[in-house]
Parts: structure tokens; C-alpha cells; sequence
């Protein structure tokens, strides 16, 4: 399991998380996406420590704690989900079907 760490600020570095995170047990890995469009860090970030315990301890001693200037959000982060938020296109959209045609055919 990984946590979800939010509210960072934009001047954040993988070193920088690991490091806070460190005090809690040994950091696994760390990520923090980019922006594809301006290039710099998204203003969260993902960690993944080496035991549930070690997570427990740091989600519950960071939660809501000031760090950089900002007010930090961190949780267990939720499993990814497929599919996308967009729902997909299912159904007939558009498509005449039905009776009642006036086309002479």
C-alpha cells in the first residue's frame, strides 16, 4: 500500500519527501507526478514505506501538519481505477433505430 500525500507545495523534491518521511520508518519510494503542461510538480505526491506500521504512524503524525509553508493532506491512497472518470460511451447516441421513418425506402 502506498500514501497519498497532498497539498505540497510546488517547490517539492523527491529527496525532500523522503526525508520527512524517513522519521517514520525506511522509505520504499516516492513519487511525485508532473505537470506535462508547465513541467513542474503537481502539488502531490505518493510514498511507499516498508510496513503498514510505518505508514500508520507516518499518515497519523503528518495528517494536517504545516510543512513548506502549507498545510499537508495525507491518507492511505486509494487503489487506481480503469477507466477514467469520462465514463465511456455506451448506447446508441445519435442513432436513428425506431420506427416511424418518413424515408420512402
Amino acid at each position: 500500500m502506498s500514501i497519498y500525500v497532498g497539498n505540497l507545495s510546488y517547490e517539492v523534491k523527491e529527496d525532500d519527501l523522503r526525508q520527512v518521511f524517513a522519521e517514520y520508518g525506511t522509505v520504499k519510494n516516492v513519487q511525485l507526478p508532473i505537470d506535462r503542461e508547465t513541467g513542474r510538480v503537481r502539488g502531490f505526491g505518493f510514498v511507499e514505506m516498508e510496513s503498514d506500521a510505518q505508514e500508520t504512524a507516518a499518515i497519523e503524525a503528518l495528517d494536517n501538519a504545516e510543512w513548506m509553508g502549507r498545510s499537508l493532506k495525507v491518507n492511505k491512497a486509494k487503489p487506481k481505477t480503469d477507466g477514467g472518470s469520462s465514463g465511456g460511451r455506451r448506447g446508441n447516441y445519435g442513432g436513428g433505430g425506431g420506427g416511424g421513418s418518413s424515408r420512402p425506402y
